[in-house]
């Protein structure tokens, strides 16, 4: 019997595009929500920091993998209320305050020279997200520049393009391709790189540190991807 030679996935297979989605996805719902006791001790249990669902030697990325593969061994070996509690206070003050937010989770407030809620940026998300049928829960309570929701948002079109490539749409796969392409470069990757950095600054926690190193990394190999995925023959 001979062996099968190892499969190599290309930037341009599908499977790396449902990889990045699910990656994403996860970040952004992580960096988004209030950490919870018993999602950490699971996070951690279960090992979901030993690697990402695609290859990537890009630094941002295996460093993001060591930080939170490091927080998950220390909150399995240590105390975990009080390892929660580190984690929980971490997101307090980069995030959510009261007093200074170290790391403003919002495109306006990153972009905008006021660093003000509910600017131009956010109005700009909010038409993406209601072009491909999305709309926030809680609209005009909350901003929809988080930057958790921009993470699910870039997963969401992976998630449609991938629906579109199954059913042999070309022309919709293209336009989702191109779409994900432009808003990558028109948002997130206009203010997410340096918020990230921001946030490995201050971060006391090698929870969030991980995770603000995933974000740039993952958004970084994504828009590598897209660029070397001509969006008209992708289908073909």
């Amino acid at each position: 019997m001979f062996d099968a030679p190892p499969v190599t996935l290309q930037p341009t297979d599908p499977a790396v595009l449902a990889g990045h989605a699910l990656a994403l996805n996860l970040i952004g719902k992580l960096l988004y929500a209030p950490p919870e006791p018993e999602a950490l001790r699971a996070l951690a249990a279960e090992g979901v920091f030993a690697e990402l669902p695609f290859d990537s030697d890009r630094p941002a990325v295996t460093d993001g993998l060591a930080c939170l593969q490091r927080w998950a061994d220390s909150h399995l070996a240590g105390d975990a209320a009080a390892g929660f509690a580190a984690v929980r206070a971490d997101f307090t003050r980069l995030f959510e305050g009261p007093g200074r937010v170290l790391a403003a989770p919002w495109e306006s407030v990153q972009r905008n020279g006021d660093h003000l809620l509910f600017q131009t940026e956010t109005l700009q998300v909010r038409t993406w997200y209601r072009r491909f049928g999305l709309q926030l829960t809680r609209l005009h309570q909350e901003p929809d520049d988080h930057v958790g929701l921009e993470l699910a948002f870039v997963s969401h079109l992976a998630q449609l393009a991938l629906a579109a490539h199954a059913a042999g749409d070309a022309a919709r796969w293209a336009e989702l391709i191109e779409a994900q392409a432009v808003f990558l470069r028109t948002h997130p990757q206009r203010w997410v790189p340096a918020w990230s950095a921001l946030v490995i600054t201050e971060a006391r926690t090698d929870y969030y540190r991980g995770l603000a190193h995933l974000a740039g990394g993952v958004l970084a190999e994504l828009e590598a991807a897209l660029s070397a995925w001509p969006p008209a023959k992708a289908a073909a």
